[in-house]
């Protein structure tokens, strides 16, 4: 069965680590070990935390036993050997600057991974706590101005993960209902269409992403347009944009034309012949 984790672990984001939070230790260390698994040879990279990096294998030359250069490893202590690295780096990208510094001197993700462990017990939140501080975020949520739709469905569906991995109970439709209420107003009408046409009981999160994401092209023109008629410079500089070298250089000549031509019963020193 597909969990929330899992999905979110497929949705196609950029895999960041995430950081970690004093007080959210348990649900980081999970995120961590889901962003390790969706890298190549993911589960060489856990395995390198969990159970410790590649043991150095050695060769005999001339009677004399050393540990392999890298260059002498096999294709499989390669691949390892660069899993033990990839590791640490995972690992160290997810911390706040004062647990890095006090674990950054150790070089093997497991000792990493273990010193973490130890400076975070004592840390973590009750479970009212992480409840609270979890249905709290679940309430706050909102789109933030220049993330796409895609990267605030990412957001949304791990908080949703967070909220799984501490069995904390949302209803389907209470879910679905606040994404589509997190989204931007340039999606208002495709939002409208879901609430027509879907079943919000029934309805996934993915499914209404994965339908709204088809009109991102539309959506994204709404906003436009909104930009421009909120700024009239901009609607200018847009409609200038639209028009041909042609015509904009035609209806500068026809302007200077109609400023240099001036009938003679038009102008001041005869007056107009319809003047009584």
């Amino acid at each position: 069965m597909t969990t929330l984790a899992d999905k979110s672990l497929l949705s196609g984001g950029d895999n960041k680590p995430p950081m970690l939070e004093k007080h959210l230790y348990d649900s980081w260390k999970s995120r961590m070990e889901l962003c390790m698994m969706n890298r190549p040879y993911g589960r060489m990279i856990l395995a390198s935390v969990v159970k410790g990096p590649l043991v150095w294998p050695t060769i005999t030359v001339d009677g004399v036993t050393r540990p392999k250069e890298y260059t002498e490893l096999t294709p499989a202590e390669t691949i390892q050997a660069d899993c033990d690295i990839k590791a640490i780096n995972i690992i160290l990208q997810g911390l706040p600057t004062e647990i890095y510094t006090l674990v950054s001197q150790h070089h093997v993700a497991k000792d990493i991974w273990e010193k973490i462990k130890l400076l975070m017990q004592g840390t973590s939140l009750t479970k009212q706590e992480r409840e609270c501080k979890l249905y709290d975020e679940f309430d706050k949520f909102t789109y933030k101005k220049g993330e796409s739709l895609h990267e605030c469905y990412l957001r949304f569906t791990l908080l949703l993960n967070d909220m799984n991995i501490y069995k904390m109970p949302v209803e389907q439709f209470q879910v679905n209902t606040k994404f589509l209420n997190t989204v931007p107003v340039e999606w208002s009408k495709f939002v409208t269409d879901v609430k027509l046409v879907k079943d919000l009981h029934t309805t996934n999160v993915d499914q209404i992403h994965a339908y709204l994401e088809q009109y991102e092209r539309h959506a994204n023109e709404v906003r436009l347009m909104h930009e421009c008629n909120s700024d009239p410079l901009s609607l200018v500089a847009s409609y200038q944009m639209t028009q041909s070298p042609y015509q904009t250089h035609q209806h500068s000549y026809q302007n200077s034309q109609h400023q240099q031509f001036v009938s003679p019963y038009q102008s001041p020193q005869y007056g107009s012949p319809y003047q009584s």
